[in-house]
């Protein structure tokens, strides 16, 4: 199988990698200065942590033309770079398949449109990293917990092709993958958890998730924000996924407030904590303004949520950082044990860093 990977930025450079190490024909795309440093420097990735490096050949690409044949193109890109490349891929007819890994409040609604249903495939990459230059910098590897990545096709069949697609994707060390029948409400549910709360408060927090984990106010409102954002998707018809999410909004605020402050220390995380929201503000807001768009349209109301949308924009000055003007929402207590426990077990899914996928 010839694997397209259109997006050469830190996980479309780890795919490949990763694929090309696993004997799999691979052909990554790029342009100006990356291709130039891939042609250069070849794929070079980083562990955030140890500094240790690797460094992985592949063949490279410009372009995308009409009769370029791929058995799969694999988009790993921002949603809003991706409506902007739709008329290169529909122009292209000689590749059937077309997998979709990215952000997406509204599922495979635009590239459905723009492709056709029967040539899109959805999914989520994982697990983040940042891009220095020519060095690509990623999450530590773990070795015994591979990273899960969900696919699924529109109708949520499980394909034959969706099967292969699978095989290929799982013959990445490190890697497992999850074929899911309800990709379009995983990412729209994936959205809220990261999207209108979270990124917002990181913004609001100067991109540095360290402030963040001191910052009261920032945690009190990163929680209340992800619980509205939760309790909104019912009412545009979509279903927490995975199921646990539903429980989030039910766990006492002090609970999920120390959770947050915990993952957002853990240093492994920093390059993506960080390096993602840095680099892909546009992509924030863009999510952040489908998700608002969709839960406001079937009547949810999201008064915190769009307290927080001004963050987005970099000239809207931080929170002070240390801030502690907000009470905390001690109610709940009584079933902090039953809590905690629940609470443990979504840690994962707050930081996108669940063995089943959120990262």
């Amino acid at each position: 199988m010839h694997t397209l990977i259109f997006g050469a930025g830190p996980l479309g450079s780890l795919f490949a990698a990763r694929l090309a190490q696993a004997g799999q024909r691979v052909t990554l795309l790029a342009r100006g200065q990356r291709l130039a440093d891939l042609q250069e420097h070849g794929i070079v990735l980083e562990q955030s942590l140890s500094g240790e490096r690797e460094v992985v050949r592949v063949d490279t690409t410009a372009q995308l033309a009409p009769d370029d044949h791929y058995d799969l193109i694999i988009v790993v890109m921002r949603k809003n770079q991706v409506l902007e490349i739709l008329p290169t891929l529909a122009a292209n007819h000689a590749s059937p398949n077309i997998l979709f890994m990215m952000n997406s409040a509204t599922g495979a609604a635009e590239v459905a449109a723009a492709l056709g249903r029967e040539r899109v495939m959805l999914g989520f990459p994982l697990p983040g990293g940042e891009r220095d230059g020519h060095v690509i910098r990623i999450v530590p590897n773990r070795p015994k917990h591979p990273w899960v990545l969900p696919i699924g096709e529109v109708d949520g069949a499980e394909s034959e092709r969706l099967k292969q697609v699978a095989a290929l994707l799982g013959s990445m060390a490190g890697y497992a993958v999850e074929m899911r029948s309800d990709m379009e409400a995983w990412l729209t549910s994936h959205v809220a958890i990261v999207g209108p709360a979270l990124s917002a408060v990181i913004y609001a927090s100067g991109i540095d998730p360290q402030r963040m984990a001191h910052t009261p106010d920032a945690l009190i409102l990163a929680v209340r924000g992800l619980k509205e954002a939760i309790r909104a998707l019912p009412m545009a018809g979509i279903s927490p996924t995975p199921g646990i999410i539903w429980l989030i909004p039910f766990i006492p605020e002090p609970i999920l407030v120390q959770i947050l402050r915990s993952v957002l220390s853990r240093p492994e995380l920093e390059a993506s904590l960080r390096g993602h929201p840095a680099a892909a503000r546009d992509e924030m807001q863009f999510l952040a303004n489908e998700f608002l768009t969709l839960v406001k349209g079937a009547g949810a109301a999201t008064p915190l949520l769009d307290q927080l949308y001004p963050y987005f924009d970099p000239r809207t000055p931080p929170l002070p950082e240390g801030s502690s003007q907000i009470a905390m929402d001690w109610r709940g207590l009584w079933g902090l044990g039953a809590g905690a426990v629940v609470a443990l077990g979504l840690v994962g899914v707050l930081l996108c860093s669940h063995r089943r996928g959120y990262v």
